[in-house]
């Protein structure tokens, strides 16, 4: 059976002992800059050392996250970081933006890189350019089944997840925190927007009340694990950086055992109970096995909803009366589930009310109303004190060692000690022959094996000596001391000697305009923007392409996050994916390939492209660094667009979520601020635009050296005349 990773989440030091301790092969946790979870705790340099020394310890793989989209000005910065990790030997760095990926490939020839799932790994195309490139393992995107990925045949790494909170949003396409509150998802500073309440509307008809209509359950693929285990995942990944070392703890033992037992797990149900009062917004076994969207989404509630344990019966401005369908323990946390109010249980009655510790199910027990409870509600446990207290009891991790003595009259006393790859010999004195009080090998072997205040155990411990040897207790206890010091330093040492290359780029020769562009979905837009001098015009609407295709300056928009993206491509296209861009003439990159850096910029017009668009999260201060530091970099004016007018796609999302008609574009999501964002359903995807239009007075100010696009969405063609007179 294939060996499969373990791979957990550690915010903190804190979290790093529990995976280690619970079993994990590897873990993965932030810096303090550059990582996708900023407001995680997170790693200082110094605990960076400590823990990539820890985990070596223990044979566990310290992979670090440097997954956010890097703006010109951080790049030294960045790839500061890159150094300083590569020289502590971290065995693998995780990472989101190309461009930074192509130039650490080059510039740390042995560094270990995998492409986040936020680089959208969602595509053969997009795998077999990473693997080219020399990427050695790819994290693939949430919304991939198990069958189509091993359907993908490039001989590369693959990483999924297997637990944890879900994106709605394909991760690396979800711009709905940037664009409401300045805060990038692709720069770890998600507000998760996909978790607050909003109503679908068609024109003015409300369809759905206000409900949490992008919010997830938790991804859970415990009761799925054989058919994973059975797969050529290399590494199943649990989620979860800004959880509690509690929550990692546990996660990492269940995922363990599972593993280790084949996936026969007797009490199973037993620890998903326990799960449940660690953290549950319900679970699914996500699209890994194709769940359908009832079975993917949990309107009801974005938060810890805990496990069901009973109902209140009665209650007064005093008591609370629970009848109990389980135990219920002084300190646990608990949660009323209609008004979403709780709290930690410090003082629990009895049916008698005499103050006890626990009560057992099937049992009625009275609580204070602390929080003014005014309805019978259902009542959850969010936190089990038992269990918690459990969890803070670090099991031993220990490591096993073997060791070989041999003691003969007349030849040295030696020592060797060795965990399997890693052999260490000692010598000592001369051993004598006793006269009275000869050493037994009992004696040695006691000695050797006294190694408290270690993580080792010994497993075999073999003796070869003579019947009559003289050997001080000293000596076989100074010969231990030694050894097992050299082998925690080898175990704890860098495991690659680092390289460090000059990088070097060839000058560009690039095609350059600053020609007005438009995106358009109906015919009469498109009608409108042929007569209104655009010089390229893009439409996703193949109908559209198709009619008009004859026309030089028409494009097609290729549809996002496809399984297989090359055979959509045509000549003249607006791109959104990876694939293999010289096969086409005429390809134009689009704002999804997140180009914050003008090595983003270069590798792609490497590959093939004419012309990219920047990320819509760069200001036009930063667009002009941008043109700036690119002609002083490959001695070539960037050929490059920018989004001026229109709606920015905020999520692309798989499946029809909503219930939508497909191909109808008067849906519209409204959140509690009034903020209308339209919606719709198209090629397998719901597609959510933002809500204002992008910046058009800002971008028009760049017109000098990047073409400017408008992107019309419900526009008339009277109301496409009029917005271009105004702003031409």
């Amino acid at each position: 059976m294939k060996k499969h990773e373990l791979l957990v989440p550690v915010g903190d030091m804190d979290c790093l002992k529990q995976a280690i301790a619970n079993g994990c092969d590897a873990v993965y946790g932030g810096c303090q800059n550059f990582g996708a979870r900023k407001f995680a705790k997170n790693f200082t340099n110094e605990e960076i050392i400590e823990a990539i020394r820890l985990c070596h310890l223990y044979d566990v793989k310290f992979y670090a996250t440097m997954n956010t989209l890097v703006k010109d000005d951080e790049v030294p910065y960045f790839l500061g970081q890159i150094e300083f990790l590569y020289k502590q030997g971290v065995d693998a760095v995780i990472m989101q933006d190309f461009g930074m990926i192509a130039y650490v490939l080059k510039k740390y020839p042995n560094l270990e890189v995998h492409a986040s799932t936020q680089f959208n790994n969602s595509s053969h195309d997009v795998v077999k350019i990473l693997y080219d490139m020399g990427v050695k393992r790819v994290v693939f995107s949430r919304e991939l089944s198990l069958d189509e990925i091993e359907n993908i045949t490039v001989p590369i790494e693959k990483e999924v997840f297997i637990h944890g909170a879900l994106c709605i949003s394909y991760s690396g396409c979800c711009l709905m925190s940037s664009m409401i509150g300045g805060r990038s998802g692709n720069r770890g500073e998600c507000a998760g927007s996909c978790r607050l309440p909003y109503r679908l509307y068609y024109n003015q008809q409300l369809l759905k009340d206000p409900a949490y209509l992008l919010s997830t359950k938790e991804l859970n693929t415990s009761s799925r694990f054989r058919e994973l285990l059975d797969s050529d995942i290399d590494s199943f990944k649990i989620e979860g950086r800004m959880k509690s070392p509690e929550y990692v703890g546990f996660i990492t033992r269940l995922y363990r055992h599972l593993i280790d037992s084949n996936a026969n797990m007797s009490d199973l149900e037993k620890r998903t109970e326990q799960l449940k009062t660690i953290f549950n917004r319900e679970f699914t076994v996500g699209h890994l096995f194709h769940c359908g969207v009832e079975d993917l989404m949990n309107i009801a509630s974005p938060n810890h909803i805990g496990l069901p344990i009973g109902k209140v019966v009665s209650l007064n401005s005093e008591k609370i009366e629970i009848q109990l369908d389980r135990d219920l323990h002084q300190g646990d946390g608990i949660r009323f589930l209609e008004s979403g109010k709780g709290f930690i249980i410090n003082y629990l009655y009895d049916q008698n009310g005499l103050l006890v510790s626990n009560v057992s199910a099937g049992n009625v027990c009275y609580i204070d109303n602390k929080i003014g409870l005014l309805e019978c509600e259902s009542v959850s446990k969010t936190q089990d004190y038992l269990l918690m207290q459990e969890m803070k009891q670090l099991p031993a991790r220990s490591i096993s060692i073997t060791f070989l003595a041999k003691a003969h009259v007349g030849q040295p006393f030696t020592v060797e000690i060795s965990d399997g790859v890693r052999k260490f010999q000692a010598s000592g004195s001369i051993i004598q022959e006793s006269i009275t009080a000869p050493v037994s090998d009992i004696r040695i072997r006691t000695q050797l094996e006294k190694l408290g205040g270690t993580p080792f155990v010994s497993q075999a411990t073999v003796v070869e000596m003579d019947s009559n040897v003289f050997l001080p207790l000293k000596e076989i206890n100074e010969l231990r001391r030694n050894l097992v010091q050299q082998l925690l330093v080898a175990r704890m040492s860098p495991r690659y000697q680092p390289v460090i290359e000059n990088v070097t780029f060839s000058k560009l020769q690039l095609p350059f305009d600053v020609s007005k562009t438009a995106l358009v979905y109906t015919e009469e837009q498109m009608e409108a923007c042929l007569k209104g001098g655009f010089q390229r015009i893009y439409t996703p609407n193949v109908q559209v392409f198709r009619q008009n295709q004859v026309h030089d300056v028409v494009y097609y928009a290729v549809p996002r996050c496809l399984l297989d993206v090359e055979n959509e491509v045509k000549h003249k296209s607006l791109v959104r994916d990876f694939c293999n861009f010289s096969a086409f003439d005429f390809l134009v990159g689009d704002y999804t390939f997140n180009v914050c850096n003008i090595y983003t910029a270069y590798y792609l017009y490497c590959l093939g492209l004419s012309k990219i668009t920047l990320s819509c999260e760069l200001s036009s201060s930063e667009i002009l660094n941008f043109v700036h530091r690119f002609e002083q970099a490959f001695g070539c004016k960037p050929n490059i667009e920018v989004v001026g007018y229109g709606l920015v796609e905020d999520m692309v999302i798989k499946d029809n979520i909503l219930n939508l008609k497909g191909n109808v574009y008067q849906y519209f999501l409204a959140d509690l601020h009034e903020r209308k964002f339209p919606v719709y359903y198209s090629d397998g995807h719901t597609i959510i635009l933002n809500y204002r239009s992008q910046p058009i007075e800002e971008m028009l100010s760049l017109k000098d050296v990047a073409s400017i696009r408008y992107q019309f969405y419900l526009e008339s063609k009277e109301d496409i005349k009029n917005i271009v007179k105004k702003y031409e």
